[in-house]
């Protein structure tokens, strides 16, 4: 079915679309239950006007899809009605909350409230019944660790399958009175490989950015309460260190607990008082090659909620820079608060204020660390103000203060200008990040650190450019940095070329880039250099061969896993990698990756395999393998780092997450169960137990068993 009337691939300019939301007396309110009995739905228009953005751009949508928008003072309520021709072929992956949605057939919503062009909130749910919430930020970020209260069903149909939303607009944080809204519904189908807007299809733009949202008007007289939510929690722990002789086997029982206050409609404070973490995923475990330290992301929930407010230097910190350098240089990173040299510390409490308040946009945090016997009791802070200019650019700054380890007193100044140019040679996307921080340290002394990151994101051809400069005695004590006194330059191009899909490819990317790392003398340090093919296919099968050439100046001797040396010295070596992947929307599918075959001065192999295997909604498994031979002239090394992850879904309320991890070089066994039942919104029971162990060649030798029994209420006023 066409979508809309609309047919073949759009050659006229694009004009932002339109629809008016349908206001309804709360008492006649639709139940949420995937099924559009409710007679009050009749009332709204129609909104059905659908084109691809994969696999043809702008062509019209295989399937029809039909929207309707209702609103009381209370709740935004969507409805999609996603009509299939074959609708025992619908794809259906993962039910749990914020589980693999995008793998099977999904609709999103997709809210700015503010109108923003900046920032927006995505709420997703899959055919399976799953749903996923995300805040978008800076149109160039998402954290899917957002967990707001709302509602969300799906049910299959004879034709198709139904979607209902109820999104209250009390966790929405804009400025009361803000009528029009950004506004898109994205749909998946599944077995088509194929991605459908009503209005953001322009393949220049991912889903976190949310400048083409069409708008949704008539949004007038809502009630957004009195923005008071209250988190309460009291958690029960078993714990016993069975590497310490004679420890006894000890039974805690702690509380706490998080309360947010909407100050302005977009502007949230909250407070923090003993927070848990007994959520979080283990980190995934890594094994070091390089001699700089790695970065592991947060994945405390608590940290990551409202992370955006305090977002610095644009792409010159994300995806503007080569991986490696990427992160070194941030002025601020949550996993400081509450972590010293790796090990945990209990934060006593906290605050902080997120949002925008008269244009500007505010992140200010502070917590107070315990005391341990090495560390003394420590308060840290940091505040970031950010102005929009223009009509999609933003300008700000950050300070942060202290120092987690206690012993130095530290601060970091920033500034930055964030540059968004929609519009540029006429109908091109153009984007400019420049920044400038200077950290003050009492061991150190004073430190700078500057770049910017020029990006032409757009098709057939793209382009960046980025420049950074760290000095030796930049030292961002609540931020990360893993290598000073250095210039770092990267400029890569691509050229995509799309079929249509009488063609066995989908797309076809050639793309070159440069990475190349001095000392401030100019000296070079670090070089990269490669090229790059990659297809995909249109059942949505990858390959990908990537050539690079590769110069490092090692200054002094380092060792590699397994203490094996790497003298100081001049290196050249080439590394040809390939990879291989299947379509991740069938119930088994697999990567895998071969790097070879030189390292520094020796040989190397290494191969990266992933085996996904998810054949219904309910039960979902991840294993992976990474190998690497080393084989040096001062000594050979074998690393093995092996995961398996896994989720049983009674309900999508309703889960049992599973991880296992283990490297051969610690010899540490990482066990992880975390059983989560929300038996009614804002009401949770979690369960989790934690084992670590080292499996040296005589057995195994448990390390520390932890059980945690939490109930957790949330009370909305």
């Amino acid at each position: 079915m066409d979508a809309g009337g609309f047919t073949g691939a759009v050659t006229d300019p694009w004009v932002r679309p339109s629809a008016l939301a349908t206001p309804i007396d709360s008492a006649n309110a639709p139940v949420i239950d995937g099924s559009l009995s409710d007679p009050i739905w009749a009332r709204a228009r129609v909104i059905d006007n659908f084109r691809q953005k994969l696999p043809t751009v702008g062509a019209a949508a295989t399937e029809r899809t039909e929207v309707r928008i209702l609103f009381d003072e209370n709740n935004l309520y969507v409805s999609v009605y996603a009509f299939d021709s074959v609708s025992e072929d619908i794809v259906m992956r993962g039910m749990e909350r914020d589980g693999p949605l995008f793998l099977g057939d999904a609709v999103s919503v997709r809210l700015d409230p503010g109108l923003t062009r900046r920032n927006g909130y995505r709420f997703m749910i899959g055919s399976s019944g799953g749903r996923s919430d995300t805040l978008l930020l800076n149109n160039s970020s998402a954290l899917d660790e957002w967990d707001p209260i709302w509602e969300g069903r799906s049910a299959l149909v004879e034709d198709g399958w139904i979607a209902e939303y109820a999104i209250p607009f009390r966790i929405l944080a804009y400025e009361a009175g803000q009528s029009d809204w950004g506004f898109d519904i994205r749909r998946v189908i599944g077995r088509k490989n194929e991605e459908i807007y009503w209005s953001a299809f322009n393949p220049n733009f991912n889903f976190t950015d949310v400048t083409q949202l069409g708008t949704l008007t008539g949004i007038t007289e809502v009630d957004q309460g009195i923005g008071l939510d209250v988190q309460l929690y009291g958690a029960a722990r078993i714990k016993h260190d069975w590497h310490i002789p004679g420890e006894d086997t000890g039974i805690s029982f702690t509380g706490g607990g998080n309360a947010f206050y909407r100050i302005t409609p977009a502007l949230t404070g909250t407070l923090t008082f003993n927070p848990d973490f007994s959520d979080a995923p283990l980190d995934a475990r890594q094994v070091n090659t390089t001699r700089f330290s790695l970065f592991f992301p947060e994945t405390r929930d608590f940290f990551l909620q409202d992370a955006g407010s305090f977002e610095f230097g644009g792409r010159g910190f994300g995806r503007g820079f080569e991986e490696r350098s990427a992160n070194n240089g941030r002025p601020f990173f949550t996993r400081n608060l509450g972590m010293v040299d790796g090990q945990p510390v209990s934060i006593i409490g906290g605050g902080k204020l997120s949002g925008e308040f008269e244009g500007f946009g505010i992140g200010a945090l502070s917590v107070v660390t315990q005391a341990t016997p090495t560390v003394g009791r420590q308060a840290l802070s940091v505040a970031r103000i950010s102005r929009a200019v223009f009509a999609e650019s933003q300008a700000g700054f950050i300070f942060t203060n202290g120092d987690p380890t206690g012993t130095t007193d530290n601060s970091v100044f920033g500034v930055d200008y964030q540059h968004r140019d929609l519009d540029f040679l006429g109908d091109r996307n153009f984007q400019g990040d420049i920044f400038y921080q200077r950290s003050f340290s009492s061991l150190l002394g004073d430190g700078d650190s500057f770049g910017i990151d020029l990006n032409f994101p757009n098709e057939p051809w793209a382009a960046s450019a980025a420049f950074k400069q760290i000095d030796e005695n930049f030292k961002p004590a609540l931020g990360f940095v893993n290598r000073t006194g250095i210039r770092v330059y990267e400029a890569n191009t691509r050229r995509l070329t799309r079929f249509d899909t009488e063609h066995f490819l989908r797309q076809f990317q050639v793309s070159a880039s440069g990475f190349l790392v001095t000392g401030i003398d100019d000296v070079t340090q670090s070089r990269e250099i490669s090229s790059e093919i990659s297809v995909i296919t249109q059942d949505n099968h990858s390959f990908e061969l990537n050539v690079v050439n590769y110069h490092e100046l090692v200054p002094s001797v380092f060792q590699l896993p397994g203490d094996v040396p790497v003298p100081a010295g001049k290196y050249n070596w080439t590394a040809i990698t390939a990879l291989v992947g299947t379509s991740r929307f069938r119930p088994l599918s697999f990567s895998a990756e071969v790097i070879c075959c030189s390292f520094y001065s020796g040989d190397s192999l290494e191969t990266a395999l992933s085996t996904t295997f998810q054949p219904n909604r309910f039960i979902g498994m991840t294993a992976r393998h990474n190998w690497t031979q080393l084989n040096m002239p001062t000594g050979d090394v074998d690393i093995h780092v092996a995961s398996l992850t896994g989720t049983v879904n009674f309900n999508p309320d309703m889960q049992l997450a599973l991880q296992a991890q283990y490297d051969n070089i610690s010899e540490g066994l990482g066990l992880l169960a975390r059983y989560r039942w929300e038996y009614r919104p804002g009401e949770e029971l979690l369960i989790a137990f934690g084992q670590s162990a080292v499996i040296p060649r005589t057995g195994f030798v448990a390390q520390r068993s932890l059980l945690t029994i939490r109930l957790g209420h949330t009370m909305q006023f």
